[in-house]
């Protein structure tokens, strides 16, 4: 299965429809984004026919967030526990530093997906690979936005770069 992740696209509906773009071209079969969609409206962009998960990011203030995505999509609320052709996914924001670890370390996780801090990470510790597709750039972070897929066959983590 591949599939499409993402975060922190807080509201930059380019850069949110240049993910889209590229998990269509990339023929993903799930998109998760990891937090601070922020607003129904960007939400909304990821209605494409293409099973959509999202977890709660610390900006996602909107009322009408949770009911938008449900309309198209599954919205787990803190974090979502996701199994793919027998692969468990561990989805969180990424707020509390000392929960990614213990997701990451607790040995029940293939993948642990995560944002918050706008910084590309792909690491692999024990038996869980650790992934930050990064978020909006800004300084001390990442330079540019970028998405990742993972291939859960082959374990094949990409980058990609999304232009505004």
């Amino acid at each position: 299965m591949l599939l499409g992740c993402c975060s922190d696209t807080h509201d930059n509906l380019a850069l949110a429809r240049g993910a889209i773009e590229t998990f269509e071209s990339a023929g993903v079969d799930a998109i998760v984004h990891c937090g601070d969609v922020v607003a129904p409206f960007t939400a909304a962009a990821f209605d494409v026919g293409i099973e959509f998960h999202a977890v709660r990011g610390n900006n996602d203030g909107e009322w009408a967030l949770d009911g938008t995505i449900d309309g198209f999509g599954t919205y787990h609320g803190e974090s979502a526990h996701l199994t793919v052709d027998g692969v468990d996914v561990a989805v969180y924001h990424g707020t509390s530093e000392q929960l990614v670890d213990a997701l990451v370390d607790c040995g029940d996780y293939d993948y642990v997906v995560r944002g918050h801090t706008h910084e590309r990470t792909h690491e692999k510790r024990g038996g869980t690979v650790h992934l930050n597709p990064g978020g909006l750039p800004f300084a001390g972070a990442d330079d540019a936005y970028h998405v990742a897929t993972v291939d859960t066959d082959s374990g094949d983590v990409t980058f990609h770069e999304i232009e505004p």
